[in-house]
């Protein structure tokens, strides 16, 4: 009794037993499609955000989330631009390198990134050492011109532990014979698998003054990689580390950060994501404009209590507030169920997998012995969450607008002329 009357009689609509009961069935589907899509944008878009997560942190397990390097020249006076990078509360973990792409030989040749590293000091940046399968990080000593191979780069090139591996760099040097390229023979000590190609099939890890001596650099390093704490604050660590070592040092020096060095990777991901969630907004959409032919249809069928409601006193806006409320009751309701079954379709998906998986014989989930994902990930993000509701009531409340603005144009006499 203490609602306002267009409250009251929407909500009482709502509730009552219509004499159509098409009507009713069509309000139901309209309930039914706004649930099913909030339910299935919510877990697609977990789904795609889990797959994003799992590849970002592959990835940031074996890169630096900052590097600051020299332009064109090798970085002279590395330990003082570690132990200055050191120096900032953000930083965890600083550490020379020497990169320099090469030709890897063995049984096959195949081209590579070869990192030059200090393996004391490998461990505050990647977590490269974990990730050997066969051998040791700590086997990378300074003389011993060893090698640790991406598991996949060792299987294609047909080489294993305790062979011989040649690496052929772009340098040259004179001989009697013209220029000829820079060769050294290595010897593969391990092997490591990170579960992301790039580093499996493209990466070759030495120690950092073998690289040197090949590269006949001295004691100059390509760079330093920094690893931070927070990895949002990557370019910011990086540019005033790099301006506090030009004050010594002069520069310039090149900096970068994990974002722009995968952007193109990162930005197919976002896109894929956000077209993925327009498409299936469109079942949401479905569910709307089987609202609108239910408010439609629960207008003509109620135009006898509108005309009555009109003669009592009631309002257009009056009589378009009924009709708004009905119908975005609906969209609530649907709403609400779907955000609840997305929430819990997510949190329960593999389980359902794996189930649907031994009761029908059928695989549906990544196999450990071909992909690198073995499960499914996903991440649930609240603001996915929230937008997609906010998207579905939206689209809810639009679509009460004209049956309920039809309503309100209803004459009273004319629809009382046949009762």
């Amino acid at each position: 009794m203490f609602k306002p009357i267009p409250v009251a009689i929407g909500l009482r609509y709502l509730r009552a037993k219509r004499r159509n009961g098409f009507i009713s069935f069509i309000s139901f589907a309209s309930l039914a499609g706004i649930a099913l899509g909030v339910t299935t944008l919510i877990t697609a878009l977990a789904v795609m955000s889990g797959f994003q997560r799992e590849i970002r942190d592959r990835m940031l397990q074996m890169v630096a989330h900052a590097t600051v390097s020299a332009y064109g020249d090798p970085l002279p006076d590395w330990p003082r631009a570690v132990d200055m990078a050191l120096e900032d509360e953000r930083v965890a973990g600083a550490a020379p390198y020497v990169e320099k792409e090469a030709l890897l030989s063995g049984t096959r040749n195949q081209p590579a990134m070869v990192r030059g590293v200090v393996p004391a000091r490998e461990a505050t940046t990647s977590v490269l050492a974990e990730k050997m399968v066969v051998g040791n990080l700590d086997e990378l000593v300074p003389g011993g011109f060893n090698i640790v191979l991406g598991k996949e780069l060792a299987m294609w090139m047909g080489v294993g532990v305790g062979d011989s591996v040649i690496v052929t760099t772009s340098n040259f040097r004179s001989t009697p014979m013209g220029a000829v390229a820079q060769q050294k023979r290595f010897t593969v000590s391990g092997l490591f698998e990170a579960g992301y190609q790039e580093f499996d099939k493209g990466l070759a890890v030495v120690n950092m003054e073998d690289l040197q001596r090949v590269l006949r650099m001295g004691d100059g390093v390509t760079g330093v990689r920094v690893r931070l704490h927070d990895m949002d604050q990557a370019f910011d660590v990086a540019r005033s580390l790099a301006l506090r070592l030009a004050e010594f040092e002069g520069g310039p020096y090149r900096v970068s950060d994990w974002a722009s060095e995968h952007a193109n990777m990162f930005h197919a991901l976002k896109m894929e994501k956000t077209l993925i969630g327009i498409l299936l907004s469109l079942i949401i959409a479905m569910g709307a404009f089987n609202l609108v032919s239910s408010q439609v249809m629960l207008v003509t069928d109620k135009q006898a209590d509108i005309a009555i409601l009109r003669t009592l006193g009631l309002s257009p806006r009056g009589v378009m507030g009924v009709f708004m409320v009905q119908g975005s009751v609906i969209g609530i309701i649907g709403t609400v169920l779907g955000v609840v079954g997305g929430v819990s379709l997510t949190l329960s998906l593999e389980t359902l997998l794996r189930l649907i998986e031994n009761v029908f014989g059928v695989s549906l989930l990544p196999s450990a012995d071909v992909y690198y994902i073995t499960g499914l990930p996903t991440d649930l993000q609240g603001s996915d969450v929230a937008m997609i509701a906010a998207v579905a009531l939206s689209m809810a409340f639009l679509a009460t607008l004209y049956p309920a603005w039809r309503a309100s144009r209803t004459p009273p006499a004319e629809a009382l002329r046949y009762e």
